[in-house]
């Protein structure tokens, strides 16, 4: 099934347009992808769902040229202050501290409807790519040689053909459905309802300054300061009471009053919702792949649902893209549901075990945990960071060599310029790359130089701006990739297309093993040369 099949209209089928769809069909466009996005919705939801981002995600954005547009829209997010049954401070989970190991604010805040429009607009601005809106997918059927869609829309119903279906529609998924894949539960069920608002100046000088997590089992609630005025409280509801009934306003500004009154704030969106952790059985079936909401849900307090769908394709499509010009084998494309499920399920339990210490709702049992969580920081609230909450891949295209560094993203340093201070991937790009110790013996072996360009493998060489260095050395501002060496104790690095490192290697003979086993992985035969990265 490997390649593509030039008798097939399109080489992959993007069913969904929201956030996940849209990137999934920007990575295809500039990978000049053959590619038609779908969604039945004409127009972005104007009211915000997701509202956290991380620093993974923006570097993704930043590679596809989206960065600075997105910008206005997002904010960093503040720590989270979590207080305990007696409104006592028990912990804080908070960012790392600078210099920041991706070169980006490492949790953000954002206003989806705007930020989902960008998303839109760029994904169709790439010539291979075709969006059509107001088109539902009715039918999906598949055989050796592709899938085929019955599609109806603005052309009336019609069929089109595609090697390979990504299916981003959501949690309630029709593609899923019409595959039969069910869900794992991974036993987290719980109801709450999620406010957002415009809050006006008095309001503002009413609520907390940071985020933070009200762990009252009377009432569990959280509270997220957006971007501008944009404030977010997601609340608890209890048994008995009625979801929808719980969303009308009179009962909102109720449960709002210990913070504001309706003078304080135009009600943007109420919404109640089950906070679900649901991963899919099977993400992949022949030549269509399930990828956000449509492959797992999960509790949202650490603000990482939509991060997790991003993930999702940013995973998948440079695999695409080298099964469909033939460079590798569709062995390549297991790997995504290996990767991704394993990752979404590590997570996933650690934010369930957050969200059970949110939702405790028995008096005792929370006193017990307030006390539990003080005595972890030795008798005084502690500070977790939301990076040391997100695991590393733990399968999957990882070297066979054990390392700690394996599947960890690979940090993204300022470096110096004769244009300026600019980020490695804006001086570098993406794609594979090879990147070295400046001041090491591998970054001087004319071997090791002369194998990254027979394999077409970006060579780059890092060392901290006041190190001695040989000529092209890039000089970093501030050690984040020298001292991330140090702490691996290692002097080079091999970096997979969507930043994760494949291995690590401390010397010559190493790493020469190293690059010839992932060759053999990735190759259908010796003469095919990596894809460089756009």
């Amino acid at each position: 099934m490997s390649g593509s099949n030039r008798a097939n209209e399109f080489q992959v089928v993007v069913v969904g347009f929201g956030p996940s769809g849209a990137v999934a069909a920007s990575l295809l466009g500039a990978e000049g992808i053959r590619t038609l996005a779908v969604d039945r919705d004409r127009a972005v939801y104007d009211k915000p769902r997701a509202i956290a981002l991380d620093h993974e995600i923006l570097r993704l954005f930043d590679n596809l040229g989206m960065a600075g547009q997105l910008a206005p829209h997002i904010a960093p997010f503040p720590a989270s202050e979590h207080f305990g049954a007696r409104g006592q401070l028990i912990r804080r989970i908070d960012m790392v501290s600078e210099p920041y190991p991706l070169g980006y604010t490492p949790t953000m805040v954002f206003t989806q409807p705007p930020v989902e429009e960008i998303l839109r607009a760029n994904a169709g601005s790439y010539p291979s790519v075709v969006v059509e809106l107001g088109t539902e997918l009715r039918q999906l059927s598949q055989n050796p040689n592709g899938a085929t869609l019955e599609l109806c829309g603005d052309h009336g119903t019609r069929n089109v053909t595609a090697d390979y279906v990504i299916a981003c529609d959501g949690a309630s998924s029709a593609v899923r459905r019409q595959l039969g894949i069910g869900f794992d539960d991974l036993v987290f069920d719980e109801p709450w309802l999620v406010v957002d608002l415009r809050v006006n100046g008095a309001g503002l000088a009413k609520l907390p300054r940071t985020a933070a997590q009200f762990c009252d089992p009377s009432r569990p609630t959280t509270y997220i300061v957006g971007p501008g005025s944009h404030r977010r409280f997601e609340i608890m509801l209890l048994p008995g009471e009625d979801p929808r009934a719980m969303e009308q306003p009179e009962q909102v500004w109720r449960l709002l009053a210990r913070w504001l009154t309706p003078d304080d704030a135009t009600l943007w969106r109420a919404a109640s919702y089950r906070f679900h952790a649901l991963v899919a059985s099977r993400w992949r079936e022949r030549r269509v792949f399930l990828a956000g909401d449509a492959a797992h849900q999960q509790p949202p307090f650490i603000g990482q649902g939509m991060c997790q769908g991003v993930r999702d394709v940013a995973n998948l499509v440079w695999k695409l893209a080298r099964v469909l010009r033939g460079n590798s084998g569709e062995a390549l494309l297991d790997t995504y549901q290996d990767e991704r499920s394993a990752h979404v399920r590590e997570l996933t339990s650690r934010i369930k075990a957050i969200g059970h210490v949110i939702c405790e709702r028995d008096p005792e049992a929370a006193a017990a945990r307030d006390d539990r969580i003080l005595a972890e920081g030795g008798g005084v609230p502690r500070t977790i960071t939301r990076q040391e909450i997100v695991p590393p891949l733990s399968c999957g295209l990882r070297a066979d060599v054990p390392h700690a560094a394996n599947g960890v993203l690979f940090p993204q340093p300022w470096v110096l310029t004769a244009d300026g201070r600019q980020l490695l991937d804006t001086v570098c790009g993406a794609g594979w790359r090879l990147v070295l110790r400046g001041d090491s013996a591998l970054a001087r072996s004319r071997a090791v130089a002369a194998r990254a360009a027979e394999i077409g493998m970006r060579l780059i060489a890092i060392a901290k701006a006041d190190h001695d260095r040989g000529p092209g050395v890039l000089r970093e501002e501030s050690g984040v990739v020298t001292d991330w060496f140090a702490r691996h104790a290692c002097a080079a690095a091999i970096v997979r297309p969507d930043h994760y490192v494949y291995g690590v290697a401390t010397d010559e003979a190493a790493l020469a093993a190293m690059l010839s086993g992932l060759e053999a992985r990735l190759m259908n035969r010796s003469t095919i040369k990596f894809n460089r990265g756009k």
